[in-house]
């Protein structure tokens, strides 16, 4: 059935203004007002008072994903039910591959996990760990056939996801040939091998340990070599999850001297510090995560990267695991705590609190960070992450006076904890519509697990809205 939003106020990455959409079949067919000529028996719905975001894009997640010996507590349905809670209709999950095999595995597993779970829609980042003869004869193929366009190599996690720099280098050459976009996860993970080594020698266990044998030199540090290999390569380059000064100032001298370098960081990082690893009873092991937790002077480097665009992009790095039984697993060894935190759900509401409530962002460049500039980047836009005609009817009625104060006992994520504890937020989702069928109605759940639908993405670059600027 058609619908027809009234009375709200459109935000796109480009402007903000009054007026109502109508949807039919899935799709933005006009913007305008008195749209019921249009459409007589479409479904009014009444958004007074409200703004309509563009669904929110979430460019970094880990659903059903092992790690450290134990799996991730959301799987696709409850990952993908928060995200909707949250206002969110769109994210780009990791596939995880297992050298010596062909990356088409790992593709298919990852399928299996999504398919039947998912309620909204999905596409894969592909993780490359080695560089062989196979590898490279499989890339076009995932590319052209299967609409993978971004590859995730690690500098971090010593033999266990670490690739070498040579890897690296030929990764961004294949993707340069090839159409597509390498993201890297940067720090230095040979030092930090070391430094872990030397802390458990030492008879340092705690978590706090976590964040001090992984200081943010050696992130600054793997940023810059990076930057330097995909200039070498004249290839591209996304940098994930950053976290501190050294690394943003790293990936802005890149991007002045005209290399194709983004940056994306996460809420994480704008809002908690590393006194949180300090919290007494093992507390601190639930804001284990790679990167770490900064001191708290790196998040105001974050905001104005954000706000002058030096990082583009805010994505969750969701990778839930639950404290009881799963962060414990880590108790006398900070090594061994799962790394991650549940943060899919509130990823869109912080940083409009944070960041537009609070005047650090404007609402044009919020709709930017949270949905526009993820779309354009990894081959999705105009179809995800603006509200156009022709663009797929991902929609969030948000009320910017709702005020509401996250809690573990409130979320939709499915584990134990939330590291926004007692943090207040204003303006929250109120319905969220996922190529126009309503997913979140009045803040209840109304969507179907399997009714997200996988996206085969553009090859870099390669979307109507040219990313040759380097803003």
């Amino acid at each position: 059935m058609a619908k027809i939003i009234q009375n709200g106020t459109i935000v796109t990455a480009a402007d903000v203004s009054r007026a109502d959409l109508l949807i039919e079949n899935g799709i933005v067919t006009a913007i305008g007002s008195d749209l019921l000529r249009l459409a007589p028996q479409a479904e009014v719905i009444d958004a007074a008072g409200c703004y309509l975001f563009p669904g929110g894009v979430d460019p970094h997640t880990h659903l059903d994903m092992p790690f450290g010996g134990t799996i991730t507590a959301d799987d696709f349905e409850t990952g993908t039910i928060a995200a909707a809670y949250g206002g969110t209709t769109t994210i780009i999950d990791f596939c995880l591959t297992v050298k010596g095999k062909p990356l088409s595995s790992a593709i298919r597993t990852w399928h299996e996990k999504a398919r039947a779970k998912a309620v909204i829609d999905y596409g894969f980042h592909l993780m490359i760990s080695e560089i062989t003869d196979e590898v490279l004869e499989e890339l076009p193929a995932i590319i052209n056939d299967e609409g993978i366009t971004s590859f995730k190599v690690f500098m971090a996690y010593k033999n266990v996801l670490q690739a070498d720099d040579g890897i690296l280098y030929r990764t961004l050459l294949s993707a340069k040939e090839h159409g597509a976009l390498v993201m890297v996860h940067a720090e230095n993970g040979d030092v930090i091998d070391y430094l872990i080594r030397q802390a458990l020698a030492a008879g340092h266990t705690e978590p706090i340990y976590h964040a001090l044998t992984r200081p943010s030199v050696l992130e600054g540090e793997a940023t810059g070599r990076a930057v330097r290999l995909t200039g070498l390569a004249d290839s591209q380059l996304y940098v994930v999850h950053v976290t501190c000064e050294e690394a943003v100032r790293q990936i802005a001298d890149g991007r002045l001297e005209g290399l194709r370098v983004w940056g994306e960081t996460c809420p994480q990082y704008l809002l908690l510090d590393i006194s949180y690893l300090e919290k007494p009873d093992f507390e601190g092991a639930k804001y284990v995560w790679s990167p770490p937790l900064r001191a708290k002077e790196h998040q105001e480097a974050l905001w104005n990267a954000l706000k002058n665009g030096q990082l583009q992009t805010v994505g969750s790095d969701q990778c839930s695991f639950n404290f009881s039984g799963q962060k414990e697993l880590g108790l006398g060894d900070f090594s061994k705590i799962p790394n991650g935190g549940p943060i899919i759900e509130d990823r869109f509401s912080l940083l409009y609190s944070e960041g537009v409530e609070k005047g650090r962002l404007g609402l044009s460049q919020f709709v930017d960070i949270i949905a526009t500039r993820a779309a354009k980047l990894f081959g999705i836009f105009p179809q995800k992450g603006t509200i156009a005609v022709g663009s797929d009817a991902d929609i969030v009625i948000f009320d910017p006076t709702v005020k509401r104060v996250i809690s573990s006992e409130t979320h939709h994520m499915n584990v134990d904890y939330n590291p926004f504890e007692g943090i207040a937020v204003t303006g929250v989702p109120v319905s969220v519509l996922s190529r126009g069928e309503f997913i979140i109605r009045d803040q209840q759940f109304v969507g179907t697990p399997g009714r997200g639908n996988y996206l085969r993405r553009n090859k870099f670059g390669n979307t109507s809205d040219s990313l040759s600027e380097k803003g």
